[in-house]
């Protein structure tokens, strides 16, 4: 790999300031708790999750601390109203297989319908674009929503793995050529 491209990908800023006319992504911090855990305590949201009690505060806690610690996490907010309405994070990034990882992405109910998502993604594909080649979506066998929503962006089921709870992901890709064939 030349030097300058390496220089690059080891450059990912994994907390980036993302903005579009809908919706703002900025680094998660300690003093987000209380927003989004207002938004998180909606049971509905996690109903077809993997973690369905991350709606009881002691559980969204622990999400929040390992989000804090894993140093990608992003709050998003709707840019008309500035209201907090879910969080994304980066994680797994792996230069030298050039692939980064968005996960735990959640959205407040009255954002659902694909078009906050969408745009969410549009704008983590785009900066993860300039530094790897593929990003990866690990996703549980009862969500639904999130498989429709990472088919629609172009993603491709590739694979199935155990996570640490014995729960089997489905790991969905996409790859820079791909994503500026969506677009």
């Amino acid at each position: 790999m030349p030097g300058g491209l390496r220089d690059l990908m080891m450059s990912f800023d994994l907390q980036p300031v993302l903005a579009s006319k809908i919706v703002c992504l900025r680094p998660l911090k300690t003093s987000d708790f209380e927003p989004l855990y207002a938004v998180a305590a909606d049971p509905l949201i996690w109903e077809q999750h993997p973690e369905p009690a991350r709606y009881q505060e002691p559980v969204f806690r622990r999400f929040f601390a390992d989000a804090m610690a894993s140093c990608g996490a992003l709050l998003i907010s709707d840019t008309a109203s500035q209201r907090v309405i879910g969080s994304s994070r980066y994680s797994g990034f792996d230069p030298a297989a050039s692939e980064v990882e968005i996960a735990w992405m959640f959205l407040a109910r009255d954002h659902w319908g694909g078009t906050y998502n969408a745009e969410v993604k549009r704008l983590m594909l785009g900066h993860a674009f300039r530094f790897v080649e593929r990003v990866a979506f690990y996703i549980g066998p009862h969500s639904r929503r999130s498989h429709i929503a990472v088919q629609r962006i172009g993603a491709v089921r590739v694979s199935d793995r155990m996570d640490a709870t014995g729960e089997t992901r489905a790991r969905y890709e996409i790859t820079r050529e791909a994503f500026q064939g969506f677009r």
